[in-house]
């Protein structure tokens, strides 16, 4: 671990308790640095949702974290066993140092009720002491930040497109300045053009704000271009992890060069996405 480092996963197990147990997790360790982008990849049922969520302890009966720990070292100097935080405080630590977009969040908005309300919820459950006229300041900047009007606080979830919900979820996720941001297929159901945009806005928020974001998508390419490092997951384990350059030129695990051969090139042959070792 370095001064720079902001969480430290070490060994940890998921175990969905049914009969028999499946092994959901297995002995994946991980070190995630400050302001870095790490993405994770793999194919569905990998087990890449349910790291992330025992990550913020949100896994549900009947999964549980069987081994391991998980270490936020937060910027204030202090360690923060997550695997033994007591209800209260694991309650105040999720959304304000670690916030989480959730697979298919662009459709979690609440339908009856409008952008504006439901971004004054964070503050209202997390910074109780702020009055009403701060609140609305925040959201009002909240969406300027991630470029949707100030005048869309009073519209409602179905008045916006999939491109602004998601924007939308963003700028929850960062209402609280988060040092940790989990972003789990946060483009999915986008059309190319909006997920670019989005992607590029996670890049100028991160490096505006300085968070960290832990990246979750089957999408290998897309990693490739937004990473500072690529974990990769099979089966529960991670058996790959490096820089985008490195898996792109010469990935070692042969799941990984699976992965990337099954992305087809818009000009090269038939065989995929890439060769292995060939030229960036």
């Amino acid at each position: 671990m370095t001064d720079q480092t902001l969480l430290t996963i070490d060994d940890i197990d998921v175990v969905y308790d049914v009969d028999p147990p499946v092994h959901a997790v297995r002995g994946v360790s991980l070190r995630l640095e400050r302001g870095e982008i790490l993405g994770l990849a793999g194919e569905s049922g990998c087990g890449k949702t349910t790291l992330a969520y025992a990550i913020q302890r949100l896994l549900r009966p009947p999964a549980v974290i069987s081994a391991g720990g998980v270490i936020f070292h937060d910027r204030d100097g202090d360690d923060i066993d997550i695997t033994a935080l007591g209800t209260d405080a694991l309650r105040r630590f999720r959304w304000d140092k670690v916030s989480m977009v959730f697979q298919g969040a662009m459709n979690a908005l609440n339908p009856v009720k409008n952008i504006g309300s439901q971004l004054e919820d964070v503050f209202l459950t997390h910074r109780p002491e702020m009055s009403r006229a701060e609140r609305r300041a925040q959201c009002a900047e909240l969406l300027e930040i991630v470029q949707v009007g100030r005048d869309r606080l009073r519209s409602y979830p179905h008045e916006l497109s999939g491109g602004m919900r998601q924007r939308v979820m963003i700028a929850m996720a960062l209402a609280l300045k988060p040092q940790l941001m989990i972003m789990d297929e946060p483009t999915t159901a986008l059309d190319v053009l909006i997920q670019r945009e989005i992607l590029q806005q996670i890049s100028e928020l991160r490096s505006r704000f300085g968070f960290s974001v832990i990246f979750i998508t089957h999408d290998l390419p897309l990693l490739l271009e937004i990473s500072d490092r690529i974990a990769i997951m099979k089966a529960g384990e991670i058996v790959e992890l490096d820089t985008p350059a490195n898996i792109y030129r010469g990935a070692r695990h042969e799941y990984t060069r699976t992965l990337l051969s099954s992305f087809p090139s818009l000009t090269g042959d038939r065989g995929g996405f890439l060769r292995t070792g060939e030229a960036r």
